[in-house]
Formats: C-alpha cells, structure tokens, sequence
C-alpha cells in the first residue's frame, strides 16, 4: 500500500518539521511520510535536520529569482514531480502567492501560534500577552493567500498563567503544537477532512 506524501516547507530551526519526520516513522501520520523539505535559508537549521532524516530538500535563494512566482513555479515542479498530496507550512516565513495557493487549493495548511482570528501574523505570542487574554493556542488552518486568513481546521488551547513571559508562552505553545500539527496531517491521510466555504468537518476515522 502507498503511503500519503507530503511536504514541508520551514525556514527556520525545524522542530515541527522533526516532529513530522519522527511522526511519519512512528507510524503515527495515518500513512503519510515525509518526501521533501522546501527551505528559503540555505543555512537554516531544519536542512541538516532533513539530511540527517535522509529527506530531499529543495532550497532556494528568492533574492536571485525576478519574482515570487518564478520560484514558487519551480517549487510546484518538484512538488508535482514527487507526486506530493498535502504542503505542510511549518515556519515558513514568507507569503504564497497564486501559483502555489491556487494549486493547492483545499490541501495546504499551516500552523499558528494563536487561536485564529485573534492575533495573526507575526509575533503572535507577543501580542497575546500584551493584550492580556487568558487563552491562547495553536491554530491549523487552510493558507488562501491572505495573512492567517484561511479556514480553520483544527485549534488546541491553554491557559496563561500570570507569570507568563514570551519565552515560557512560545514552550507551552510549541509543545501543544507538537501534539496537533501530526494529529491533523493523518486526519488528512486518512481522507477525513472535508471543507464547505468556511466550514471544515472531520469525518470519522475509515
């Protein structure tokens, strides 16, 4: 039996991406692996994360390319190459324009460090305890080219405690995120996420 591929795209240190790797090996994805690292950081972290996990990276420099369309269609090349079913934004810190959302359309997600609506963008974290909220979280969402705007799949929430600082927040955030990002990447290998508009439901495990 095939298993379900998906790809990553991160900039940054990658422990979500780890998270996903170590997932996928376990088992523990519905039947999803890992296939490809996209990066933007040549010197990123996550690239010798997926080396060592003996995953494909494709990186890019964007200063060196005329357009954001220009890369994101040679990175719909290598996607469509490895016959990749769902990208998996984890930390990838630039905007998709329509070359990539339009194509993916319904099976590209990212992951969120707040209860969307509430405190898009960057600094999430940062903006929760300046606001003084109670709550906050992680959100799983459809990206449709806008900043956080998309449908929300999936949210996990914790409370914050007096004393939180942005570092103490950022860990217990990471570590829900940790538990949710798999958790919701093997509902969709299991073909058991279904959006109408706005709406998302999960349908039963088959």
């Amino acid at each position: 039996m095939s298993h379900y591929r998906i790809a990553v795209f991160a900039s940054g240190e990658g422990s979500n991406f780890q998270t996903l790797v170590d997932a996928g090996k376990a088992g523990l994805l519905g039947g999803a692996k890992v296939e490809l690292l996209v990066c933007d950081k040549p010197e990123a972290p996550v690239v010798k994360r997926a080396r060592e996990a003996c995953v494909p990276v494709h990186l890019f420099t964007p200063k060196s390319y005329s357009s954001r369309e220009a890369y994101e269609l040679e990175i719909v090349e290598q996607l469509e190459a490895l016959n990749i079913e769902l990208v998996v934004l984890a930390g990838y810190m630039r905007l998709l324009t329509s070359v990539m959302v339009d194509k993916y359309a319904g099976r590209l997600i990212n992951i969120h460090p707040s209860l969307l609506p509430s405190f898009p963008g960057t600094n999430a974290i940062l903006q929760a305890l300046n606001y003084g909220v109670k709550l906050t979280g992680a959100t799983v969402h459809f990206v449709d080219g806008g900043m956080d705007t998309g449908a929300i799949i999936a949210q996990q929430s914790i409370v914050i405690e007096p004393n939180a600082t942005v570092e103490s927040l950022a860990k217990d955030i990471h570590a829900i995120e940790q538990e949710l990002y798999p958790r919701v990447v093997s509902w969709f290998a299991q073909g058991c996420v279904v959006i109408n508009d706005r709406q998302v439901t999960i349908l039963p495990f088959k």
